[in-house]
């Protein structure tokens, strides 16, 4: 039996909900072409009804129900065996009435195409069904005996598994070689022409008055430059930062090239492609964030390169971080841990330009995505940043700060006043803005947060602001701090207990969260925790004792923060 005869609505929908419109989200996954399904011979699909040509299917649902519409988003190939259809009574006029109305509803609905199992219930797809879909523009599938419903779900989510890899890898490459772009000579001609190949279209930058100030790509109509020049007008000073515009066969998009200052004549990145291509757009996003460092208000005040350049050549001779701070352009500073995550290629560059910046650095012996052939690596184009921590002085129980860096963590500095949001494939730890005397503490605490985003799986997690009217400021720093030393005396010799015992009361006794944060096994966690209540002599279950040992490594945490 190839089709289940009873209904099946989602679980987490009861199927005494009212019915409601159907959602407007759109579709999240990539589109499949119903014609490849068709194609697939192993399925035997065929189509007997509605149109043929530029139907999508993003996704597979199955329901038995008269009235399916409060549980479709829109996009689906809705499967039916059609045990509804036993409900309907009144002979073939009241029939016919009902499928009409059901391919009516499954339209209004969204769906993209409605197939028909044949067996257990029909032998044949009903004809009064096959005139419904046609006259209400519903592609209408028929699904032959031998073929399970599971078996089509399984070819729509292979096929967009394949498309999400094909989008992914587009993105990283087009990524990759806008990054080499941007160390080119040239760079803003020829990040314009390597966006112009990867989104198969035209761009240019373009003043609010229309001044054209480089362009690549196949030259539009008129119409369409005309068009781009109104949205270079409105996401021009004052304006929003980006903006979009619909013509037959092609889809702008302006993005305003933000800096330091602003003026009547920025230009803005124009993209004129193909109106049904989402990852051109992403890619747009991240050269517009590229063409805003090279191109945009902040160049009018000089090469913020040479500032940096000079600031590490005075640090290098000597000089104290708050010696060079005013270099930098900024008075304070925000430290971002970054880790890549598996099914990502982005590179070290690709994320310092979607944060903002060029001082990210990679961390030692951390190995960058292979580059496509001719680009460059990533130190071309993103600065080296003096690691934080070597300005830190040597003080006991350094180590109980927040943990070091994760393997591979990648550390950045963000202006701030940047906002800093989630990145596809990375794990971001994020600090509080700082003054830059005090980066070798917010360094830790991004450290920190990194690995509760680790342990937790989420993409970002902030440090937390201690609250100044907290428990610690009711007793006198120094007396904390000889009494976190004594109490933690046992673990001197053990800085990877000292980080096991932070991360674990920091992920609330959880073996498995922080088995993940360190990247151990849960069982070596269990060992370290056990060896460290036989040291310090205490019951790691009772919260008072947990309560003092986090007072004591917090202590110690903010002790280690001041720059010599």
């Amino acid at each position: 039996m190839s089709h289940s005869p009873h209904p099946t609505p989602p679980p987490s929908t009861p199927a005494s909900a009212p019915p409601s419109a159907p959602a407007s989200t759109p579709p999240s996954t990539p589109p499949v072409p119903l014609a490849d399904l068709l194609a697939r011979t192993d399925l035997g699909l065929r189509q007997i009804a509605g149109p043929r040509e530029g139907v999508a299917v993003h996704w597979v649902h199955t329901s038995e129900m008269a009235d399916p519409v409060p549980y479709l988003l829109g996009g689906e190939m809705l499967l039916t065996a059609g045990v509804h259809l036993a409900e309907v009574s009144g002979g073939a006029g009241a029939r016919n009435a009902y499928l009409d109305g059901y391919a009516a509803r499954t339209v209004a609905a969204g769906a993209a195409a409605l197939g028909f199992g044949i067996a257990p219930v029909h032998d044949t797809v009903p004809p009064a069904l096959v005139a419904a879909c046609d006259r209400h523009g519903l592609p209408l599938v028929e699904v032959p005996a031998g073929t399970p419903f599971t078996a089509v779900e399984s070819a729509v989510w292979q096929a967009v598994t394949e498309a999400r890899h094909r989008e992914l890898t587009r993105l990283s490459e087009a990524q990759r070689a806008l990054a080499t772009a941007a160390a080119r000579p040239e760079p803003a001609g020829a990040v314009l022409r390597a966006l112009a190949r990867h989104v198969h279209g035209w761009t240019a930058l373009l003043a609010p008055d229309g001044t054209e100030h480089g362009a690549a790509g196949p030259r539009p109509a008129g119409a369409v430059r005309a068009a781009a020049a109104r949205l270079a007008q409105v996401v021009g000073a004052g304006g929003p930062s980006s903006a979009t515009d619909a013509l037959p066969g092609t889809q702008l998009s302006a993005y305003a090239l933000t800096g330091r200052t602003a003026g009547p004549q920025v230009p803005a990145l124009v993209v004129a492609a193909h109106p049904h291509d989402p990852p051109a757009y992403t890619i747009a996003g991240v050269a517009a964030v590229l063409l805003s460092l090279i191109a945009g208000p902040a160049a009018d005040r000089g090469p913020a390169g040479a500032e940096h350049s000079a600031a590490l050549v005075r640090l290098l001779l000597g000089a104290r971080p708050s010696d060079v701070a005013p270099l930098l352009g900024h008075p304070l500073w925000t430290v971002v841990h970054a880790e890549r995550r598996r099914e990502t290629t982005q590179t070290a560059a690709s994320l310092g330009a979607a944060l903002g910046t060029a001082l990210i650095a990679p961390a030692p012996g951390a190995e960058e995505p292979t580059a496509p052939h001719g680009a460059r690596p990533d130190a071309d184009t993103a600065a080296t940043v003096p690691a934080p921590a070597a300005t830190a002085p040597s003080t006991p129980h350094t180590a109980t700060g927040a943990a070091p860096p994760a393997p591979g963590a990648l550390r950045a500095l963000v202006p701030a006043g940047h906002e800093i949001a989630a990145q596809p494939g990375w794990t971001l730890g994020v600090s509080e803005p700082v003054p830059v005397e005090e980066l070798p503490a917010a360094d830790r605490h991004a450290a920190t947060a990194l690995r509760r985003a680790l342990a937790r799986r989420v993409p970002l997690v902030r440090q937390r602001t201690p609250d100044p009217h907290g428990l610690t400021s009711l007793i006198a720093p120094g007396d904390a701090r000889r009494h976190a030393q004594a109490l933690l005396a046992p673990l001197d010799a053990s800085p990877p207990l000292l980080d096991t015992l932070h991360n674990w009361l920091s992920l609330h006794g959880s073996w498995d969260r922080t088995a993940n944060a360190l990247g151990i096994h849960r069982n070596t966690v269990r060992q370290r925790m056990a060896r460290i209540g036989t040291l310090l002599d205490a019951d790691l279950d009772d919260a008072d004792v947990r309560m003092e040992l986090w007072f004591a490594l917090r202590c110690l945490d903010r002790e280690a923060g001041p720059a010599r």
